[in-house]
This record gives C-alpha cells, structure tokens and sequence, in this order.
C-alpha cells in the first residue's frame, strides 16, 4: 500500500512539477531528489507525531499507574477526546513564548545546541529498515552510521551548558556528559555484540541473520548485552532512574536551565526522539526487527489463510509492536523506580555494565566460532 502511494506521489505530482521546472538532462536527477525529499517526509512525520503524543502517552500512563486520571481535556472541536489535544496546546503554548538569550552568553552556540541534540536522532532514521523492503538508505555501515550519531549528542548538551555563561548550567552540563560518555562506552560494547553475531554492520542484515522463531532473536544468546544496551541507553537520554541532569527536585534543571519556550522544548524533543530511536533500534538488534515470533512454529498453510497470514507473517507491524513495548519500558521505569544518586550511576556504568560487555564479548566470540546453534550454526 505505501509504494502504491508513493507511485501515485511521483506519478501525479513529482513527475509533472520536474517536466515543468527543468530542462529534459536534469529532470531525472530532479526527481530523484524529490522521491528523496518524499520519503524523508515520509519518516519524520510519524516520528516527529510519535514524539509529540509519546508525551502524552507517558502522562496517561504514569497517571494510570499512580491512580490519577492525567490530562483529559484538552481536545479538538469542543470534543475532549480524553485529551488528545493536549500534545498540540503544550506545542502552541511553546512556539508563542518569548526565547530569552542570556547577557554574555555566545548567542550562535547557544542556538546551535538545541538543534545538535535534536538533529542527530532524526537523522539517524536514514538507515532503519522497517521491512525488507522500506529503508531510506540500506548501506553496508549502518550500525557504525547510528552509533557515530547517537555518539554527537553530548556535543548539544556541553555546548547548551557552556553558551549560556551561567555556572548552574556549566557544572549541570558536565555532570550530564560525564553520564552519557560513561554509558556510551557500554552501549558501543554491546553493538560490537551484535556485530559479531551477525557478521554485519547492514541492520536489514542483522535483522536476516536473526530468521526464524523469536528462539532465533540475538536476545537469548546476547541476553546482557541486551539489558545493557536498554539500560545504557535509559541513562543516556537521561530519563528516571537515570534523571540526575534535570532532576526535579533539585533548584535548577541542569545543562537547559538558561532555556525557554521553543528552545527548550527542541532539548524536550531530543530526549523523546532519543527515546523511540533506542526503542527502535533495540527492537532491530535484539528482537528480530519486522520478523514474526511464530516464523517456523505455524505451519505455511495456516499463514496462507489472508487475514491470519497478514497478523502473523512477518512486516512492519511486527516492529512497531516490539518498538511499542520498549517505549512502555521507558514510561514504566519513570513511575517505578527512585532516582540513583550520582556516584551509584557511575559506578553503574564504568564498574559494572562495561565489565560484563567485555566478558560477554568473549562469550558470543566463542559462540560464533563454535557454530552453536541454533543461531549461529547457517
């Protein structure tokens, strides 16, 4: 269905806007970069509506949680809608508040940080293949691509500090990156897992190597590796437990305390983008990306019947699903647990996760060299 309206796109809109703009030698790369242009579109719509009601959705379910209703009444067309609207007024209410720029700070980095810890994550959806068929680009170094971007956003979060000339948000930028860089070691470690294990930096080629019933997911065999990867990448978007930078009960919110209205809410995005991409991503390398669970336990003549065969065959839905549930991790681990102090985080993170990384690198070495199946023996 989606190539079917991006044929229709391309027939109806792009083909004849390029016959009218360009001469006959440049219409074929014109529309080759509209097409492009199309499909970036394509991607970040849902992402960026993911993250606006992922808001939501964490207040609906923490407020579910603590036995409270959460925002309902905020809707569309005097309709509340159990609040629907609600992501869309805290939007509206941001872009209309004034962006104050402190005395003395550097104003171009202080504007540049924001989009730095925003960019990344969005960019980094250019190599996510959510079928076998749908990714923007399916190169061979997919994995180094994401990590080398998720790798950038510290660069927002010191820079946010440093720009805005103010001590609170200095010593608040420097406990957050020494976070980030702490748990970016473990997480490097755990993709050097999986590479290892799929023989292959291509994502649609780890999700390949993973064929089969969700036995055959890296999640068994790479089990710590795995909880490492979610819970590095937890304390890495700087969510609870892990909330130290803007810990709510502390007078001042860390690194974006100088920030407000829009520019504040691109650091809110960032975390939240941040959030899906991992979520994705430990979905892709972990459990098996678009397969299906039931691949190789329901026989082929049951997956021929046409609605049961769509559910349960393999396809996107598959990896929305997974991707769904590892964003409820997220929600669920903001109203469960207290917060870490500071010094438990990083001994977390250098004294434990980086250890068992290292150790379980040798383990899945020796898996792969041994043909242990039923993963590793094809």
């Amino acid at each position: 269905m989606i190539e079917s309206v991006f044929q229709l796109i391309t027939q109806y809109l792009l083909q004849p806007a390029v016959s009218f703009v360009l001469p006959v030698d440049y219409q074929a790369e014109g529309l080759y970069v509209l097409q492009t242009v199309v499909k970036i579109m394509a991607i970040l719509t849902p992402v960026l509506v993911t993250v606006a009601y992922f808001t939501y959705a964490e207040r609906k379910v923490i407020g579910f949680i603590q036995g409270r209703i959460g925002p309902n009444r905020v809707g569309f067309f005097g309709f509340s809608l159990w609040g629907l609207g609600q992501p869309i007024a805290d939007a509206v209410k941001l872009i209309v508040k004034e962006i104050v720029i402190p005395t003395g700070s550097n104003k171009t980095l202080f504007v540049i940080a924001p989009i730095l810890s925003l960019a990344p994550s969005l960019a980094a959806w250019a190599v996510i293949p959510f079928d076998d068929t749908k990714v923007l680009a399916n190169i061979n170094a997919g994995l180094l691509y994401v990590l080398a971007l998720t790798s950038l956003a510290v660069y927002g979060v010191i820079i946010a500090g440093w720009a805005s000339n103010s001590k609170y948000a200095f010593l608040g930028a420097m406990r957050s990156a020494a976070q980030i860089v702490a748990y970016e070691i473990a997480m490097g470690f755990a993709l050097v897992g999986v590479l290892v294990a799929a023989g292959s930096l291509n994502l649609g080629d780890i999700v390949y190597a993973q064929s089969g019933s969700f036995i055959h997911w890296f999640w068994l065999p790479l089990l710590p590796l795995f909880v490492v990867y979610f819970i590095s990448g937890v304390a890495e978007t700087n969510r609870a437990p892990f909330d130290v930078a803007e810990g709510e009960s502390e007078i001042v919110a860390g690194f974006h305390v100088e920030y407000g209205g829009m520019a504040f809410s691109v650091f809110f995005m960032a975390e939240y983008a941040n959030m899906v991409l991992i979520a994705v991503l430990s979905a892709i390398m972990f459990c098996g990306g678009w397969l299906s669970p039931v691949q190789g336990i329901v026989p082929e003549s049951f997956l021929s019947t046409p609605l049961i065969g769509a559910v349960l065959d393999e396809g996107m839905h598959w990896l929305l699903i997974k991707t769904s549930f590892f964003m409820f991790l997220f929600l669920w681990f903001r109203a469960t647990f207290p917060r870490y102090r500071y010094d438990q985080i990083m001994r977390l993170g250098w004294k434990v996760f980086i250890p068992i990384t290292i150790v379980w690198l040798v383990v899945i070495a020796s898996l792969v060299v041994g043909q242990v199946p039923p993963w590793f023996d094809g």
